[in-house]
């Protein structure tokens, strides 16, 4: 079997898998009595746009930025009900915009409909160096800011989450830095997607402990660990993009 047409199955079947994930949950979500069910909608829609987002970026496919503005939007709803005051901000501000940057940057490198990938590179080890060193700077200044702003919100007597914020911290941080490099074409993007993700899958995952009554966490849930299996092997796919000898070049 070769390559692309792997990769076609792999991405059907994950995709099959999720949206049967996600419809089933949806309804069963749905009949409970206290259900929001505009709220359960919406972060379901935004699960399944976001997936198909992830699947054609992790082949190079430029579609990738259309369903990601839907994702984008659907995303924003739903941290802003739920509080994650940190990645609304990301959503809202940065990601938005960053899908229409990542359209103009990927169309100059190539990528063309869903017949022409976009041509992947690969930071040189020095970049590399200073975009960890940055990011771990920005984590600390941004788990700092989100503790700040968690502690004014809640109710007096409440203790702050730390875990909660860290994780939130970590996604918006890494999200950041990891949008950038998608935009870009570089390969190291996935391995910063993985970090996202299993950030991510800690910040749901305990919300959906400690906060039993959102109707939609589980789905925001399932939806990070559908995410990290794409994202592992979307840096499999652009090891092998990258090493394309027309995407050698390190410039920015």
């Amino acid at each position: 079997m070769n390559e692309k047409k792997f990769n076609k199955i792999f991405g059907t079947v994950l995709m099959t898998l999720m949206a049967a994930t996600i419809v089933l949950i949806t309804l069963f979500k749905a009949r409970q009595e206290d259900a929001r069910l505009a709220m359960l909608i919406i972060a379901s829609f935004g699960t399944l746009t976001g997936f198909a987002a992830a699947l054609l970026s992790a082949n190079g496919i430029i579609w990738t930025f259309l369903f990601g503005i839907l994702d984008v939007v659907a995303c924003a709803i739903v941290t802003s009900d739920n509080g994650a005051w940190g990645d609304f901000g990301l959503h809202v501000f940065y990601l938005l915009p960053m899908q229409f940057v990542g359209i103009w940057q990927w169309r100059k490198r190539g990528a063309k409909g869903a017949k022409k990938e976009v041509q992947a590179r690969r930071l040189t080890w020095k970049q590399r160096g200073y975009i960890a060193a940055g990011s771990l700077a920005v984590l600390a200044v941004a788990y700092i800011i989100l503790l700040k702003i968690q502690a004014a919100t809640i109710a007096p007597g409440m203790e702050v989450n730390k875990a909660k914020v860290f994780f939130d911290a970590a996604v918006l941080t890494f999200n950041i830095v990891g949008q950038i490099l998608m935009s870009l074409a570089y390969m190291e993007q996935w391995v910063l997607w993985n970090i996202v993700n299993v950030s991510n899958i800690g910040l749901w995952g305990i919300i959906m402990i400690t906060e039993p009554q959102g109707d939609y966490t589980i789905v925001m849930f399932i939806k990070y660990c559908f995410y990290l299996i794409n994202s592992i092997n979307g840096l499999r796919i652009w090891l092998k993009l990258s090493q394309a000898p027309s995407s050698h070049g390190h410039c920015c």
